[in-house]
């Protein structure tokens, strides 16, 4: 999925326009990165946390040559994958549903005031026995199917 696409799925699934979308996208990339380069960390619940890690200069080894190497320290970006995105992704828990835009909630009216409508009434309901009875009138014994042979 590229760029594009991802804004138009976003956009279909929440039901706000694609440059709204597209702006809000580029804005969320924007303050991870500027806040990872700072030396915090961000961490989205549910998805993944974006860190920058430091790691110390060390001594390794050539492994055609066996030779001694110095490996400086350096800077490393890292993301880790939180619980919820690893379920979903690795098939503990279902993924959800996207394509339909969620129902806006919906201001209501106040309704004028209507006058009580009488009662109905309900149908009476069955006894156990009628319920039994017709129980066994709907739900017939399975028979086992006779295996025939044809003559040659």
């Amino acid at each position: 999925m590229n760029r594009r696409e991802l804004v138009n799925a976003v956009a279909g699934h929440t039901g706000q326009g694609s440059k709204e979308v597209d702006a809000t996208i580029r804005g969320l990339v924007d303050v991870i990165i500027a806040n990872v380069a700072k030396g915090e960390i961000v961490s989205i619940p549910g998805f993944a946390k974006f860190s920058k890690r430091q790691t110390k200069a060390r001594m390794g080894r050539n492994p055609q040559t066996g030779a001694p190497v110095k490996i400086p320290a350096r800077t490393k970006a890292r993301i880790a994958p939180l619980k919820i995105y690893k379920d979903v992704v690795l098939g503990v828990q279902k993924p959800p549903k996207i394509g339909v835009a969620p129902a806006a909630p919906v201001a209501k009216k106040a309704a004028p005031a209507k006058k009580a409508a009488p009662a109905k009434k309900t149908a009476a309901k069955k006894t156990a026995p009628a319920r039994k009875a017709a129980a066994k009138k709907t739900a017939p014994a399975k028979k086992a199917a006779a295996t025939r042979t044809v003559p040659a």
